[in-house]
Formats: structure tokens, sequence, C-alpha cells
């Protein structure tokens, strides 16, 4: 589906939905797919247009870059180096791989040296001394798989904290991606509520020249007065929303709120993204999303644990050994001591555990279930985070067109207002409703480029965020 296309034709309308619904629809089966499959490209019917990596911004991780604005390149790369989340995540990612390399250590061979020294004495004998030292071994043979499992479920938990920490990327990024565009929009709306303002004030200006001249009363004076009023207390309330903008992009970039206020202050418009930022969705795009990947893991590990649960039933194997040197004297451990080996071999058979082992697979089996269920919740959510964007994408995008359209008559009808009203062919009426309309049609404009910017920010989000 071409995500690209401007809205703007109204007749276009019944079409474009119908090809919303048609992605949506297409989308949807990949939650049917259940948890231990995906449908391939081929599978279904988005796979048989060719898709060019030019044309997705799912082939390059840097997707902000197709916005083409240097500043939002430099918040996301400091965001993506000094958050506090994604700090966070790479911790417990190093945990999470530590926690594996002690576990696989932990199944193979073990060897320890041992070393010791004593003296002893009776009544009747001289003061003796002692020395010994030795190496131990041991082995717990793997008969039924149980550390293997054990293994696969450290294994797939390291995987989990990898595809965490790019959904805390992928976050990280759009939420810096939609402040930044929030930001760029609301200086937009200040710039129109300011200019707006300047129109008004002239108008107030004329309205006292003509009161004076005994051309309109007081009633015309105060009614310009109360428009200028309406209009100067929108700007305190677009500069509160800007500083929390700017403070909320400086927590995402783990700096302090003033740091970025001389880099931000400066109005710049809203970024718009390239026309090739999202072309195509492939049937199996939601799987390159980060939750995704993180929920196929947990059910790898979950299902692990059943089996590691469902081995401790079955009797253990245990090989162990020892060498050890004694002497008299410490010099004589290397020349003269007496060696001592033993090898032996173990074998535990549980008998009976009041239910204990039975209860630990019941309980790795519910945990597996409530895992399955959660791969279930994120895909669907993915679904929802998808169709929400495509829908608001479009809707938006056609909104636009309408309203600039509205917003180019309301600058005429408000300039023709103007002129008629200084040449006293028109009422004050018609000069206040020309000037609210124009306000709120630029205002509504301004808006709705940002929307749309942030809208397409959604959708890359949803289709995986240019993870692999």
């Amino acid at each position: 589906m071409l995500l690209n296309q401007a809205f703007t034709d109204p007749r276009r309308l019944a079409s474009q939905s119908r090809a919303a619904g048609l992605a949506a629809v297409m989308l949807a089966g990949l939650t049917l797919a259940g948890c231990a499959s995906w449908p391939g490209a081929a599978d279904g019917p988005a796979s048989t247009g060719a898709t060019h990596a030019a044309d997705l911004a799912l082939a390059d991780n840097a997707w902000w870059g197709r916005f083409g604005d240097p500043l939002l390149d430099q918040l996301i790369a400091q965001a993506l180096q000094a958050n506090t989340s994604i700090r966070s995540a790479q911790a417990a990612l190093q945990q999470s791989r530590a926690l594996r390399d002690a576990n696989a250590a932990s199944a193979g061979p073990g060897l320890s040296l041992s070393g010791s020294a004593g003296r002893s004495q009776t009544e009747a004998t001289e003061p003796v001394n002692s020395f010994k030292a030795g190496l131990d071994a041991r082995w717990e043979l793997d008969i039924f798989g149980g550390n293997r499992s054990s293994i696969k479920a450290s294994d797939a938990d390291s995987l989990a904290a990898q595809a965490s920490l790019r959904d805390v990327q992928v976050s990280v990024a759009a939420e810096v991606a939609l402040a930044y565009i929030a930001l760029r929009g609301s200086q937009a709306q200040l710039a129109i509520a300011q200019n707006n303002l300047v129109s008004q004030q002239e108008t107030r200006q004329i309205t006292q020249w003509r009161a004076q001249a005994g051309l309109v009363t007081s009633l015309e004076v105060e009614q310009a007065q109360a428009a200028v009023a309406q209009t100067a207390s929108q700007i305190p309330a677009l500069q509160t929303s800007l500083a929390k903008t700017r403070h909320s992009l400086a927590l995402l970039t783990g700096q302090r709120p003033l740091e970025l206020d001389l880099l931000l202050t400066p109005t710049q418009p809203v970024p718009q993204a390239s026309s090739t930022l999202t072309q195509q969705i492939p049937a199996n795009t939601l799987r390159q999303r980060a939750d995704v990947r993180a929920a196929e893991h947990r059910i790898t590990a979950a299902l692990a644990r059943v089996a590691v649960a469902d081995a401790a039933r079955y009797p253990g194997f245990n090989l162990g050994g020892s060498l050890s040197l004694s002497a008299l004297t410490l010099a004589g451990l290397s020349n003269g001591a007496t060696l001592a080996g033993s090898l032996l071999g173990a074998v535990s058979v549980p008998l009976f555990d009041g239910g204990a082992a039975i209860s630990q697979v019941l309980a790795q089996q519910a945990a597996l279930e409530q895992s399955r269920a959660a791969y279930q919740a994120t895909v669907l959510t993915a679904l929802k985070e998808v169709e929400d964007a495509l829908i608001s994408l479009n809707n938006d995008r056609q909104r636009l067109g309408w309203q600039q359209l509205a917003a180019d008559a309301a600058g005429n009808a408000a300039r023709l207002a103007d002129h008629r009203y200084a040449s006293g062919l028109v009422d004050f009426q018609t000069v206040l409703q020309t000037q609210r309309t124009l306000l709120s049609s630029q205002d509504s404009v301004a808006s709705l480029q940002a929307e749309i910017s942030a809208d397409l920010v959604r959708l890359v989000k949803a289709l995986g965020g240019g993870w692999h």
C-alpha cells in the first residue's frame, strides 16, 4: 500500500479508505498465525508487489534522517547515547549475558585446587606437622537435558533483553521526534498568533480613529479591544507549551532543562519527511518490531524452563574425583609425598517429594501460557498501532488539503474586509468575523502539518522503527 500519496482530493476518499481497510485486514491476519510460526512474504497479498530498499524506511535504522533536519538528527543521537531508560536497558542486557555465561559455566566440568596445613601433638609424642595439597574435579552428566535446557532458557532471556533494548531505543527515538515536531508546530502557531495580533492591533487603531471622527460608536472600539485581548491571551499559553516541550526534550536527551534553550529557541519550520519514508508494507513487517521479537524469545525461554523442571523429575548422575599429596613438611610435597587418588560416581533418584517436582512443572507450564498470552497481546497492540497510524495519516492529509483551501480563502476575505472597512463599506462585525476565521484556519494548518509529521513517526515506530 502506498502511504505517501497526498490525500487532498475529496473524490479519492472512498478509494483510499478501502485501501486502508485492505491493509488492516492483511495485517490482522498475522494474529491468527499463532506463536510458533509467521506467514512468509509469499503468504499475504501485500507480498506480490516489489519492495525496494530505497523506498522503505525499515531498511535504514536512521529513519529520522529522512526529515532533513540536522538538529533532529543531533537530538536523537544524543538521546540514544545518554537517555536514562536506554542506559538501564543496556545494563539489563549486560546482566542477562553475564547470567547466561555463568549458567553455561556451571553446566560444564569443575576443577578446584585445595591446600591445608596442620600441627598435632599428644602427651606421649612430639609435635607433628602435616601438609596436604589436592585437586578436586566434578561433573554432572546431563543425561535428560536439564542443563542444556537451562542454557537455552538463558540464551532466550539474553535475546529478549537485547530486543527490549532495541524497543527502548525505538521508543526514545520516536518520542524525541514527536516532541521536536510538537515544538516546531507550537512555534508556527505562536508566529501565527503574533502576526494576527499585529493585524488586529492595526484594526483597533483604525477603529479608534473612526470613532474619533464620529463614524463608529464606542461599541466597535470595545469589540476591537476584546479581539486584541483574546488573541494576546493565547500567546502566553503557547509560550508555556514551548517551554515544557523543550524541557521534555532535555529529559529525553539526558540533559538539564535549560541546556537546549539556545538550540531550540530560534524558530524553524516543522520538519517534513520525504515522500519515500514509507512506501509498501510487506506481510511480515510487524515481526521486525522489537517488542514482538522480545515476546517470542520469552516464549522460547518459558518452553526451556518447562523442560528443565521436567528433567528434575528423573535420576541425576554425577562424576567426581580427587588427587592429593600429603607430607610432613612443606618441602616434602614436591619430593617424597604420599599420593592418594579417588574416583566416585553417584546416582540420585527422586523417590518421594510430596509432589514438588510435578508442581514445578505445572508452574513452568503456567508461566509458558502467560508468555503466549503476552505475545498475543503484543501482536494485537502492534496491529492496533499500525491501523491507527494509517488511518490518522490518511485522514489528516485529507483534512490538510481542505484546511489549506480554507486558510487561503480566509486570508483573502480578511484583506478585503479590512480594505472595505477602512473605506466604510462594511461594518465592524464583518472584520471581526473574518479575522477570527483567518486565525482559526491558519492555526489549524500549522497544527495539521505537525500532526502529519507525527503520524509518519508513529507509523514508522509501529512498523518496527527501522531496527532489524
